[in-house]
């Protein structure tokens, strides 16, 4: 190949590969393809060079490549973006979800009970089990992964967390404030001086974001902003995990700091909604926490309508929603949720890199990140009209086929 043949600001020495006879290709940007905002191409291709996208387009107009992978009138969509998960954690709660589901009461810790089991286990272990999810997520096409702490809750197994975090992601997040500390469920002023002081000095150097859980039974809206405020003083950006459980001042807060995303929102005001469609922050939902209890459904019909910025997220965690599959999120927020297929693509993608304040990936145009999902399917439509089917055949991950 010549190069003036190859696509415009690839490296002379950068091999490239073209993808094409793609039935369907989700761009995420809306100058491309049909103009909407998932930027739909038909009968497309895309060119990597490296780990960048270096081309997209119609495939009978690809450039020439050094290699070139057949698509079989398969559909392209981004990477996954998974915004919003807890994997740094020993142990299960399997009798806790039983009971839920077999409608009996349980009275063990909950969130307790996974915190004793991960304070008990070694580095090793929880590598071991960060590195299985993190896997078990790209096989199912999630390129890109947020993590967080918040089950050693002292200073020594918060920073050994995001330590083990930091070595399998670059988006790990401090949360020293997801439940008061058993030891100091009688005190929690005492527990918030330790998260903003000591814990969050040992835990900054291993972290990008800073997290709280504000909610009635964890941290109120003054706890919660002192919490994210030191955080903020130590550069790290605020998320909040927000309006789960009942209405509070989480969103307000969340956007008040210019908080990168708003969790859960799933109990919100008009106020709410006005303030998060007014904003950077993004109103990340997670349906497999309202599939796992049993709970009410976000209604993201009504944050869409306004204007909000939505993602979706798998909330992957031992308790609440133990589940890796973003397809899966995909399938229960068209079913349940009030979304399009198509908005919830782009929420699962576009929407999820939002709340990370990334632009490189969540979409396949050029200069983004070459990640990619080739699904058995000849439509993106297919996450939510075949829900549970491994529809995922070929992901690549900054231009490396890694399935």
């Amino acid at each position: 190949m010549t190069p003036a043949n190859r696509p415009a600001s690839t490296p002379a020495n950068t091999p490239t590969t073209a993808i094409t006879n793609i039935a369907a290709l989700v761009t995420n940007d809306p100058s491309l393809g049909d103009g909407s905002p998932i930027g739909l191409i038909q009968d497309a291709a895309v060119v990597i060079g490296g780990d960048r996208v270096v081309w997209v387009g119609e495939s009978s107009k690809a450039p020439a490549t050094d290699n070139a992978v057949d698509a079989g009138g398969r559909a392209a969509v981004p990477g996954f973006v998974d915004s919003h998960s807890h994997l740094v954690f020993a142990g299960d709660r399997t009798q806790e979800f039983n009971a839920r589901m077999s409608g009996r009461p349980y009275s063990a810790g909950g969130i307790r009970t996974t915190v004793a089991a991960t304070r008990a286990a070694t580095d090793d272990e929880l590598s071991a089990n960060v590195a299985k999810y993190l896997a078990e997520g790209l096989r199912q096409g999630t390129t890109t992964q947020e993590t967080k702490s918040g089950y050693g809750l002292t200073v020594a197994d918060e920073a050994r967390a995001l330590r083990v975090a930091a070595r399998h992601t670059d988006e790990v997040t401090y949360l020293g404030a997801h439940i008061v500390a058993p030891e100091l469920a009688d005190d929690p002023a005492a527990y918030v001086a330790l998260v903003t002081g000591d814990m969050l000095d040992a835990c900054a150097p291993y972290a990008r974001w800073v997290d709280v859980f504000c909610e009635k039974g964890a941290f109120d809206g003054d706890q919660a902003r002192a919490i994210l405020t030191a955080g903020t003083a130590k550069g790290l950006v605020p998320r909040v995990h927000a309006n789960q459980l009942s209405y509070g001042p989480g969103v307000q807060l969340a956007v008040e700091l210019d908080a990168a995303s708003a969790d859960h929102c799933t109990h919100l005001t008009d106020a709410d909604i006005d303030a998060l469609a007014h904003s950077r922050t993004v109103a990340t939902l997670l349906p497999g926490a309202e599939f796992s209890t049993r709970a009410r459904w976000p209604d993201a019909r009504r944050l869409l309508d306004a204007g909000a910025t939505v993602a979706l997220s798998t909330d992957c965690n031992p308790g609440s929603s133990f589940t890796s599959s973003m397809a899966f999120c995909i399938a229960l927020a068209v079913r349940d949720m009030g979304m399009t297929p198509d908005e919830a693509i782009w929420s699962a993608t576009a929407g999820g890199a939002a709340a990370l304040r990334r632009t490189d990936v969540g979409r396949l145009a050029p200069g983004a990140r070459a990640d990619l999902v080739l699904l058995d399917a000849p439509s993106h439509v297919h996450l939510a009209y075949r829900p549970g089917v491994p529809l995922t055949h070929a992901v690549w991950r900054a231009g490396e086929r890694v399935r």
